[in-house]
């Protein structure tokens, strides 16, 4: 077996239309990711945007594996979010692997 690879879920919001479903939503996500083994790396708008388009939210939550980002995302508590947050926003998800460590 090898070794468990940390991942990162990397939450880019591209359309926002509804700010009060969207607080209602991130009040419920966050418990749901920190119970599904998540730590948050960084969260909120960008400082700066030197490519691209979209000056809305990100998120990004670091998991120990694939496994527990997944079964984050499929939580009775993160679906019960999803469920408020509903057509309020568009946004894009993508879970991606550590790099691996430098070799020396």
């Amino acid at each position: 077996m090898g070794k468990a690879v940390a991942v990162y879920w990397v939450n880019t919001f591209t359309r926002i239309r509804d700010e009060e479903r969207l607080g209602l939503y991130v009040e419920r996500a966050g418990p749901a990711m920190l119970a599904g083994g998540g730590r948050f790396l960084a969260r909120g708008e960008p400082l700066v945007v030197l490519e691209g388009q979209s000056a809305l939210r990100t998120t990004i939550i670091e998991f120990p594996d694939l496994d527990a980002a997944v079964a984050a995302y499929h939580s009775e508590a993160y679906q019960e979010a999803l469920r408020i947050l509903g057509d309020a926003a568009t946004r894009e998800i993508r879970v991606i692997a550590a790099a691996p460590p430098p070799s020396t």
